[in-house]
Parts: C-alpha cells; structure tokens; sequence
C-alpha cells in the first residue's frame, strides 16, 4: 500500500482518536484459530492429566498474543501486508508460501466442512454426514462471497457467543476444583505429557489464519500507526477470551471425562464421544447443547478461513501478477479472491468421495508442519532492522519472546514432520 493510499485511509475516520471496540479483527482471528483440534487436544490433556498444564494453555496465549500482535504491528507501522513482508526476505518464502496455501487449501476446505457437519449429523441423523458438510460449505461460500467484512465479522460474535456460552457454562456446571486448578499454575510437565505440554503451549488457536490478522486490521479500517494501541488491545482481549475458552475444555476434560473414566478418541469423534458422555450424566439438553457450541466452533474456523486466507491468496497471486497494491483484483471481492473461495470450497468435495488419496495428505502434513515456524522466524527479521521504522521495532524482551516461539514451534513442526513422514518408513 502506497503513503498515498494509507493516508487517504487514515483520513477516512475525519481524524476521529481510535477507540476499540470489543468485536474486531482480534476476535475473529482467535474463533477463527480455535477449532475442533484445538477443543480435542485440550479434553484429553484434562482427561488424562488434570488441570496440571494449565500453565501451558496460559503460556499458549501469551505465545499467540505476542506472534499476532507482530503480525499487526507489522501491517501498522509499514502499510505493507505480512505477504509484501515476506516477499521482502527472499524468494524462498514465496517457494514455500505458494504451494502451501494451494495444497492447504484444497485439504483444509474438506476437513472444515467435515467438522462442521459431525455435530449437525450427531443432532439430526436422518441427513448424511456429506450432505451436511456440502450444506456447511455452501453456506459458508454464500457468506463471503456476498457478504462485506462487517457482516463477517457479526457473525463471528454470535458464533463466538455461542461457544463461549455452552462451553464455558458447561465448566461451570462441571464445577471445577479450584484449589487444584492453582497447583496447575506451576510449571511441570507429567510423565508421558511432553507431547501435551507442547502442543498446548503451541495449539491455542494457531493456525495460517494468524498471518491473516493484517488483512483484517485493513478490511476494519484500521490502516496507520495511530491505531497501535487498539490493535494491540484487541488482539489481546481476544486471546483472553480464546485461553477462557481453551482452560473451559480443560476443566470439562478433569471434572467430567475423567470422572467418567472413558478414553476420549483423537480427532472430531472426540467431541461425539463427550456429548454422550454429557448426556449420560447431565441430560439431553446439555449434551445437544454442547454439539451446537462444538458447530460454533467449527462454523467459525470455515468462514473465518474462507475470508482471511482467500484475501491472502488474492494479495500473494496480485504479487505474482505484478499488480499494484491495492489493486482491486487482488481485494474483496476481486477475481483472486473469488478463485480461492471457489478453490476451498467445491473441489475439496471430491475429497468426501475419495479414500484418503496419501500424497496429498502427505505433503498437507508436511508444508503445514513448517508454516508456524515459518511465521515466528519471518517476523523476527521483519521486526528487526530497516524494514520496519525504529520505534515500532522489536525491544530485547519482544526479541526474547518471538525467539522463545520459534524455537517452541520449530520443535512442534519437527515432532509433526515426523508424524507426516512417518507412513513413508512404516511401509
């Protein structure tokens, strides 16, 4: 984005102070991260180990909230967008960046329309599980396709009210053990918890959507440095409410699937498996309850995806294109966004008629172990040095911070390589 551009932005307010409001882009890039993975991990951690990584999941927020607010701070201070960044460090990063945002896409738009069609499927059985899942793409299409920003993001508030209404009141109900809750504020790790504590720590809410951020910080009008400290706000308090959630499912996890001693499945069966469970012990109208917070969940993660990584699509094709920024192609609603809309949503249908085709898999699984790394390492080189202005530059302690992340996720994305690889040696 040009001087020009940003400051004809900047002006569009009539020079009004920034003020924050408690639904923004902070809330959308947290429902949007949060999803049917992240609610799973979290149960069998409780399940299996109580509330003793519950300083994890803190340090999971604080992780996400220092790697978005670089992300936005970034945006703000530069006028460019994340992808304009990391063009700026190399080709490398478009080598990578392109085929994951392709192949992502296509996996991804398959498994979002599963997600969020189990939970429907689960409370009205009579309808397929694809057809649902054909409906939950469809709708989630004809929302961004016609929808502006400001419907999206309204959206997301009821969807967001919605989880955090049956989930957390499902705590609630759970009636946590506060003192031992207390205990889990010190760090330790279980035995055999290793993996857990890691990916609790890395999973709260991370996803490519966090790159997004920037793109929705535009897409609300907040465009110039001016606005820093709402940025900063929001993305704070979003991740506040996401750890509110995420520690909600820890405490289901302890008090209610522990109690009921039954082995929760990996993966969106997972959450099936707890509305039985909840109906077992509280009654149909909380399990059912909990089914729509779980479709809350899953809802959010499709229209929030098909939204941000659909305008990062258009900017990363508009570079390639050697468009302009700004261009209208390459905004929303211009034909780049319209393709990865249509990209995520009808071909990835194929896929809910298909064997789990491995190649594809495969290289989903191992381009998306390498993105969180990705995004911590390229943001220490983006908030370092001439490319951004010295006084939004990284201090020695947001340094620190963004360092202590890679290294997290560098570790987290090498035990995920492995994972994605391992079918090529067990064969």
């Amino acid at each position: 984005m040009s001087e020009d551009t940003r400051s004809t932005h900047a002006d569009l307010d009539g020079g009004s102070p920034p003020k924050w409001k408690i639904v923004g882009p902070g809330l959308v890039v947290a429902a949007t991260g949060v999803g049917a993975a992240d609610m799973v991990a979290t149960l069998v951690a409780g399940s299996q180990y109580g509330y003793a990584l519950l300083w994890a999941v803190i340090l999971g927020v604080i992780l996400k909230i220092v790697l978005v607010e670089g992300a936005g701070r970034y945006t703000l201070a530069t006028g460019k967008t994340i992808f304009e960044g990391w063009k700026s460090l190399g080709r490398w990063t478009t080598w990578y960046f392109g085929p994951y945002i392709i192949i992502w896409g296509f996996v991804y738009g398959a498994t979002a329309m599963s997600s969020a069609a189990m939970p429907l499927a689960a409370l009205f059985p009579a309808i397929d599980l694809k057809i649902w899942a054909v409906l939950m793409g469809l709708i989630g299409f004809a929302m961004v396709w016609f929808g502006k920003y400001s419907f999206f993001e309204k959206v997301t508030a009821v969807l967001v009210g919605i989880m955090f209404i049956t989930v957390v009141g499902l705590a609630v109900i759970a009636a946590p053990n506060i003192p031992q809750m207390f205990t889990g504020l010190i760090p330790m790790i279980p035995e055999g918890g290793v993996v857990y504590t890691l990916a609790l720590a890395g999973g709260v809410g991370g996803t490519i959507t966090l790159a997004a951020y920037g793109y929705w910080l535009r897409e609300k009008g907040w465009y110039t440095p001016k606005w820093m400290r709402v940025m900063r706000i929001d993305n704070t308090m979003a991740y506040v409410m996401t750890g509110i959630f995420v520690i909600a499912m820890l405490i289901v996890g302890a008090e209610v699937v522990r109690a009921a001693g039954v082995a929760i499945s990996g993966g969106d069966k997972g959450l099936l498996e707890l509305a039985d469970v909840l109906r077992e012990r509280y009654g149909v109208v909380v399990g059912n309850g909990f089914l729509l917070g779980f479709w809350a969940a899953s809802f959010s993660s499709i229209i929030g995806v098909w939204n941000g990584v659909s305008l990062m699509f258009a900017d990363f094709w508009g570079h390639m294109r050697k468009k302009p920024a700004g261009h209208p192609d390459t905004m929303t609603g211009g034909k780049y966004f319209k393709f990865y809309v249509l990209w995520l949503t009808f071909p990835p249908m194929v896929l809910f008629l298909l064997d789990q085709p491995i190649a594809l898999i495969l290289a989903y699984g191992v381009l998306g172990a390498l993105f969180m790394p990705f995004m911590a390492v390229t943001l220490l080189g983006l908030l370092n040095g001439k490319r951004i202005p010295k006084q939004w530059a990284n201090r020695w302690h947001t340094n620190g911070a963004l360092a202590v992340t890679a290294i997290l996720f560098i570790i987290l994305g090498g035990q995920q390589l492995y994972k994605s690889l391992s079918p090529l040696f067990s064969g």
